[in-house]
């Protein structure tokens, strides 16, 4: 298995192909919760199968240095996947930047552990990768991701208006980022 990491009460598990029921549980488990927070989704999406096919591109990805995308279980349970973080669309040279995306089990909210994931992550790409810069855009309406996002750090540039397309809707999103450098104040 590649590296992991752990955090006080969670793994992040490395893109890897074995995950793959684990996922699909995890996404047919939220498929309506997760509806207004991502884009449409075809029904293979929620197969064990897609998320094979899915994972291997993943693996690709952190073999090219473009992708970091971790997969998220509770340390008492580690086959049981709750969530997923990543790094995505990494650029490197003089961006040397990335988008944050996350997502959590709705059965597992507000107990501080997207607050943990999120923190390693930024510590990963900050720290192991080297990154400069990580951002992130959060609807206005998703006051829980801001403050997750706030609590670890990210300040806000802007509104992104029309930004992504989200379950069929062009939305708005709140560009948060974070800079690897010291926090003054």
């Amino acid at each position: 298995m590649k590296k992991f990491y752990r955090t006080q009460r969670l793994l992040l598990l490395p893109a890897e192909t074995s995950l793959a029921k684990g996922i699909a549980e995890y996404y047919l488990r939220n498929q309506e919760f997760l509806r207004v927070f991502e884009p449409q989704r075809d029904e293979s999406f929620f197969t064990e199968e897609t998320q094979r096919e899915l994972l291997i591109q993943e693996e690709e990805n952190i073999c090219k240095a473009v992708g970091f995308r971790f997969y998220l279980a509770p340390a008492s349970q580690p086959e049981k996947i709750i969530g997923k973080i990543a790094l995505n669309n990494v650029v490197w040279g003089c961006f040397e930047s990335c988008f944050l995306g996350y997502s959590l089990d709705k059965d597992y909210l507000r107990q501080g552990l997207m607050t943990e994931a999120v923190n390693e992550c930024v510590r990963i790409a900050f720290e192991e990768l080297g990154l400069h810069r990580i951002e992130a855009n959060v609807m206005p309406h998703n006051q829980a991701s801001l403050g997750v996002l706030k609590k670890c750090g990210f300040c806000e540039e802007g509104l992104a208006r029309k930004y992504l397309k989200i379950n069929g809707v062009w939305e708005d999103h709140i560009h948060m980022v974070k800079l690897n450098e010291p926090q003054i104040g």
